[in-house]
């Protein structure tokens, strides 16, 4: 009897582990697209490409988040995706 409940109580953590990898990958996919919105809409506003700055820091924050999308969910294609945006 306890045999089961340790093996249903491993399988109900490793599923809520992939259900994590999978909510940490979709927030890297929200966030890279809401900076490349970001982007789009001050170019749109401005008229003209972004300040240099925004731009740097922009870079930045894609690169972290698609770290973490990485380190959770390695081999997708999200990373060519937003490379595609530059």
């Amino acid at each position: 009897m306890w045999r089961r409940s340790y093996l249903t109580f491993m399988q109900q953590d490793e599923e809520l582990k992939e259900m994590l990898r999978d909510l940490v990958w979709l927030n890297a996919v929200i966030a890279t697209e809401l900076i490349q919105i970001t982007e789009n809409t001050s170019m749109i506003l401005r008229k003209t490409a972004p300040p240099e700055a925004c731009i740097t820091e922009h870079a930045a924050l894609r690169a972290t988040a698609l770290d973490i999308a990485d380190r959770y969910r390695p081999g997708t294609t999200l990373r060519q995706h937003v490379e595609k945006h530059q």
